[in-house]
């Protein structure tokens, strides 16, 4: 047995049945033998792609992500993949080969760990036989337990090695504990039921440790129990999609019923969320809150701003139940006030954003494009949202749950979306899968949809075009600079995704979208909308941040 065939023993052990590849010398070898075991493979155009799809696989199934490049210039190309799945906390496992340790030369040579950490990812390297089984493990073991990007390293004329020895594969699962659940200490719950009772205006807001701990249903029983208003991360849009008293997403994409409602909280109760700076829209959203954070492990400062004035440290599960069973206990009614009907008649029917804008002939207001895709496109299509100026318009389609829904924003990266959405794709075969994105992000990696028609992949991909860079150009505009270099004029995107033979069509008026889905419908094959829209109109968020500059 080569070592290639051993490594590939120990990935199909860890109950690896999907990857995302481009190869090449540093891992063609390896890849190859686990093609032989019946692994699936998705072959991409771009070596940051095969990290950015394994993400989005990741997130949607809740299992470790693998994707393999070679090394060198390979893995070069994953630096701004690696670090937005660092900063998304995504597990993953990229297999990435290294230069021929036995060679005095390689023209793709690299010192690759120093690379990798400086991402923030953990490099795993292998430079032994006989220690190849346990460091496979240990890197599984670290992605899955920290949640968290592994690279492993090994040397291309080490995989081709012949072993002289027994080879025991020895996978992660086997020593993986089950989760343990940090009950809250007594003390702390008696003073968060203080806090909480004697607000009048409280808002929860649930994150992503809220929907992993399952404590969905506690966060609405103690908010229906106290009149506390409810509110997502943008992660988890959609986590009390059929409450009458949610705001949708917490932060700079709040809506403007959101917006007020906040400015007048007296509480922000923050369950499983890292208060992160986009949650609090950088500190302006809740001015005048206190903040009491329910989490693992609460941090009073970040992102260099004091995040927290309360603590309650536990699963979110317990930590919420254990505060509601102490405020039954003692007999505790809430202080608060602002559960009305007017104001649930206002947040089921105030558009998310009415500032009012010029017209520009031809083209479409983005946030009429989102009510209008939002009447067509069934509420059980899982939506797929890229980065960029455009998300902030595509976060406002409501009635969708959480786990039909997938942002990865986190580093702030555009080029990500078709990736994202031909992740996802793989990981909901059965399923209807859409993606909104903003021309300059689809334009990074439109290579990929060849991608997609060699695969038989077949999402449907809408495009907002304002045929620019949306963020730049407002910038630039406000700061009185000429916004020449992001502004590209019109770009034919409907033709070129047809050239990589996608159904496609530009779409000049919107009544003409519920025919348009039923086409997509029934073509067989990936779509691609390209929906032209007003290089006017910019983002709620945008605004409020020029407005500060």
């Amino acid at each position: 047995m080569h070592l290639y065939e051993a490594l590939a023993d120990s990935f199909v052990a860890e109950q690896v049945d999907t990857v995302f590849a481009l190869l090449g010398d540093g891992n063609m070898h390896w890849a190859s033998a686990m093609a032989a075991r019946g692994t699936r493979f998705i072959y991409t155009r771009h070596e940051h792609c095969a990290v950015s799809m394994s993400m989005a696989w990741a997130r949607v199934t809740g299992r470790v992500g693998i994707s393999t490049v070679t090394c060198g210039p390979g893995l070069t190309q994953t630096m701004t993949a690696l670090p937005a799945a660092v900063r998304a906390r995504i597990p993953l496992v990229l297999f990435a080969g290294e230069s021929p340790i036995g060679s005095g030369w390689y023209n793709q040579m690299l010192e690759q760990r120093p690379m990798v950490e400086a991402c923030g990812a953990r490099y795993f390297q292998i430079h032994q036989t006989k220690r190849a089984a346990q460091i496979i493990r240990e890197a599984f073991l670290h992605a899955r337990s920290a949640s968290e990007p592994v690279v492993i390293g090994v040397p291309l004329d080490m995989q081709e090695q012949a072993l002289g020895h027994a080879y025991t594969v020895e996978p992660s699962l086997s020593l993986l504990q089950p989760v343990q659940r940090l009950a809250p200490d007594p003390l702390a719950v008696d003073a968060a039921a203080d806090l909480i009772a004697s607000a009048r205006r409280p808002i929860l807001i649930a994150g992503r440790g809220a929907r992993s701990s399952g404590a969905t249903d506690a966060c609405r029983a103690i908010a229906d129990r106290l009149g506390v208003l409810l509110a997502t991360t943008l992660p988890v849009r959609g986590l009390f999609y059929d409450h009458p008293f949610s705001l949708n997403v917490a932060g700079g994409f709040s809506s403007e019923i959101g917006l007020e409602c906040f400015a007048q909280a007296d509480l922000v109760i923050a369950v499983g969320a890292r208060l992160a700076s986009h949650t609090s829209d950088s500190g302006r959203l809740f001015p005048q809150a206190n903040v009491l954070q329910i989490d693992l492990a609460p941090r009073t400062i970040s992102e260099g701003r004091r995040a927290a004035t309360h603590v309650l440290q536990g699963d979110a599960q317990l930590a919420v139940e254990a505060v509601l069973r102490a405020l039954d206990h003692r007999g505790h009614h809430t202080a608060a006030d602002w559960r009305t009907e007017a104001l649930a008649q206002d947040i089921a029917n105030r558009p998310f954003d009415s500032h009012v804008f010029p017209a520009k002939a031809g083209y479409h207001d983005p946030r009429e494009v989102i009510a209008a895709l939002d009447k067509v496109i069934p509420k059980d299509v899982l939506m797929v949202n890229s980065s960029g100026h455009c998300g902030a318009f595509a976060t406002h389609m409501l009635g969708r749950k959480a786990e039909d829904f997938l942002t990865i924003r986190e580093f702030g990266a555009i080029g990500n979306g078709t990736s994202y959405v031909l992740g996802a794709t793989v990981a909901r075969p059965d399923q209807q899968v859409a993606l909104i994105d903003g021309d300059g992000s689809f334009l990074m990696n439109v290579q990929e949809l060849e991608t997609a028609m060699r695969h038989g992949l077949k999402p449907l991909m809408i495009v907002l075009n304002d045929e620019a860079y949306g963020s730049e150009i407002h910038k630039l505009r406000h700061d009185g600079l000429p916004d020449t270099g992001a502004v590209f004029g019109p770009s034919r995107i409907a033709s070129i995704a047809a050239g990589f033979g996608l159904a496609a069509r530009r779409i000049d008026r919107l009544e003409d979208l519920q025919s348009a889905w039923e086409d997509h419908l029934r073509c067989g094959t990936a779509t691609v909308w390209d929906i032209p829209i007003s290089d006017q109109v910019a983002s709620p968020v945008m605004r409020r941040m020029l407005a500060a500059k």
